[in-house]
């Protein structure tokens, strides 16, 4: 068995677990459910949530990683015997994840060459631009393949050399550049088409609350958006916090750290919408703000860049390298989770773990790609509420919708009320630090989170319907 390696200092800890939470979720899934759920409104509602609800989650997760030096397959086996089924689910999360984000990660290095070498620029901004490309036979494995293959060489490197070492340098990067897009897109000035829009009007439109058609059930939804937003902002319920609160060193500060991933991961979800929404108002109105996931990232968003002119693709350039960073530190937090679980259960050298699990999740990709094939089986099938979905879509929704509110649920009953919230308030201030909104915790552990976390599933499952 390898001699279980930690992060260096709490720095590393926290960009690495920043680095985790800051991806694809946040950048294209924040600034639709804000522009959707009342600007201001969901801001503040976000904003409570995170600092009740996710930070609950957070602490949890870290303090149990910490406490057992263990990978999510195993921890909570270790934290309490027989609920290592909660592992097995916990370990399911970033298993499903890792293929199709990889294959997500393959097109967003697409439209970075795209926009960084010049070739097809000109087509990139058509309609039939990303539908040709994601259903044509090769292209996308390949670049899945490139990504998933960049995915596996940092993990493979470890803790210290790999994941560490990569956050170090790429998070800082990461931040300069969401901060430059997003005063490039307050600021950006429109053109004889848009009517007189400008960037701090849609910044307006972002941060200002908005109250119309909001009653009961729909400030009920805004609140059930935030909190599944939660999950991809701090990166819980997926097997993620639990791993790299197993690197975390017995004499470093939990709490401090816990509080200033909190900070960062907010801090980058809010800029996520600063950096989208001012520009896609300016070019496209309030219609384009409808968008979110590929169809906001792949086909809006060039738009956007190909109204701007040569500022366009400099600015597309830049935003489609920021993105391919975000995506990659986040599929290394991915991979890391699974591989460490494997290493923990098993015994076996992490190279070989990741090499195992590297082939797993290329095959699964290919078998995802093969689905935007129109000639082929995988083409257009239902989800359980009637969408039409693709193989991609099956193992978002069973991950995002099912598996995830299941693992938080059962993680809230775990410490709420079996192993009792002191063995995390125990391990969070062992070296004699604050925990700060204990009570709080206590309650939010014990009963709100279960009961907000089982009416999502409930939603999610389409058992319970809000309109």
């Amino acid at each position: 068995m390898e001699k279980r390696n930690s992060f260096s200092g709490s720095i590393g800890f926290v960009l690495a677990a920043a680095g985790s939470a800051v991806g694809l979720g946040n950048i294209w899934r924040f600034p639709y459910l804000a522009a959707k759920d009342g600007g201001g409104l969901f801001l503040a509602v976000y904003l409570v949530l995170a600092l009740t609800f996710g930070f609950t989650l957070l602490v949890t997760e870290v303090s149990i990683g910490r406490k057992t030096k263990q990978g999510c397959l195993t921890a909570y086996g270790k934290m309490k015997k027989g609920w290592g089924w909660l592992g097995g689910f916990a370990s399911l999360v970033p298993f499903l994840i890792l293929p199709y984000y990889c294959i997500i990660g393959g097109w967003v290095l697409k439209y970075a060459i795209v926009f960084i070498t010049g070739i097809g620029i000109d087509g990139v901004a058509t309609d039939g631009f990303f539908s040709d490309f994601i259903s044509s036979p090769f292209a996308p494995i390949i670049l899945t393949a490139v990504f998933l293959a960049a995915t596996c060489f940092v993990v493979f490197r470890g803790i210290n050399k790999g994941i560490e070492s990569m956050s170090k340098i790429l998070m800082p990067i990461l931040l300069l550049l969401v901060l430059g897009i997003s005063i490039f897109s307050v600021f950006i000035k429109g053109n004889d088409s848009t009517q007189g829009r400008s960037g701090i009007d849609g910044l307006l439109v972002y941060v200002v609350p908005s109250f119309e058609g909001v009653d009961g059930t729909k400030f009920l939804t805004i609140v059930l958006d935030a909190m599944g937003q939660l999950f991809y902002s701090i990166s819980v319920a997926m097997g993620i916090m639990v791993t790299y609160g197993s690197y975390f060193k017995d004499k470093d500060n939990l709490m401090r750290s816990v509080n200033q991933i909190e900070i960062f991961d907010t801090v980058v979800a809010f800029l996520a919408g600063v950096m989208i929404i001012p520009a896609v108002y300016v070019f496209s109105g309030s219609e384009g703000m409808t968008a979110s996931g590929p169809g906001l990232m792949f086909m809006t968003l060039p738009k956007v860049f190909a109204e701007m002119g040569i500022a366009g693709r400099i600015v597309g350039a830049v935003f489609f390298l920021m993105v391919l960073f975000a995506a990659l530190t986040s599929s290394v937090s991915i991979l890391e989770a699974v591989a460490s679980g494997i290493m923990d259960k098993t015994h076996i050298s992490r190279k070989k773990t990741v090499v195992i699990e590297g082939f797993i999740a290329l095959i699964l990709g290919i078998i995802i790609c093969f689905g935007y094939n129109k000639d082929l089986l995988f083409f257009n099938i239902k989800l359980p509420n009637g969408a039409d979905a693709q193989l991609l879509d099956i193992f978002d929704y069973a991950s995002n919708n099912i598996l995830m509110p299941i693992v938080a649920i059962g993680t809230c009953i775990l410490v709420g009320w079996v192993t009792k919230p002191k063995a995390i308030i125990d391990e969070a201030t062992k070296n004699g630090e604050r925990f700060g909104r204990k009570y709080l915790y206590i309650g939010m552990v014990k009963v709100v989170a279960p009961l907000m976390l089982a009416m999502l599933l409930l939603v999610s499952l389409g058992i319970l319907k809000l309109n």
